[in-house]
């Protein structure tokens, strides 16, 4: 079977940067639903519509792409008090949106003297990423899974 629109893909994968380091092992194989879903990044889908189960595609995705530019004005310095004690770097928050708007996950990148630099990039903001994928599995979506959206069962999602 063939990756068309509303079946469910199953796809072996390492995502690798520009110089060859792994960014993501695939350890475990990723799927989703296929047509249009916003389940992976479009331009991905996009080429790998139409392979079959076996077929390998090597795709270099730019920023724009990807995960986007890196945005310098979501890098912001917080005072120290409006975090709690046991804070460290690396940490994620999510905060919520003003009047609708998406909420947004902010890592801490330094904490220092009364101040915590957060930033809502992406960690791969800004970078060209190269995958390898492999088809491992092709199905036909359930009514279920294209009234909700999204892929459930093994791998998928499972409960609301």
């Amino acid at each position: 079977m063939e990756i068309l629109k509303n079946t469910v893909v199953t796809l072996d994968y390492t995502v690798r940067d520009p110089e060859g380091n792994v960014v993501d092992d695939g350890a475990n194989p990723l799927v989703y639903l296929h047509g249009g879903y916003d389940a992976i990044f479009p331009l991905l889908e996009e080429k790998l519509h139409g392979l079959k189960v076996g077929e390998k595609l090597n795709i270099k995705l730019q920023p724009d792409d990807a995960f986007g530019e890196y945005d310098e004005s979501l890098v912001l310095v917080e005072d120290r008090e409006l975090f709690p004690s046991d804070i460290e770097v690396g940490m994620a928050f999510e905060r919520v949106g003003d009047d609708g708007e998406d909420d947004m996950v902010f890592r801490i990148t330094d904490i220092a003297d009364k101040k915590v630099v957060v930033d809502g990039n992406h960690p791969l903001a800004g970078m060209a990423l190269v995958f390898d994928v492999t088809v491992r599995e092709v199905r036909q979506a359930t009514t279920e899974e294209l009234d909700h959206g999204h892929v459930h069962g093994p791998h998928g999602h499972h409960h609301h």
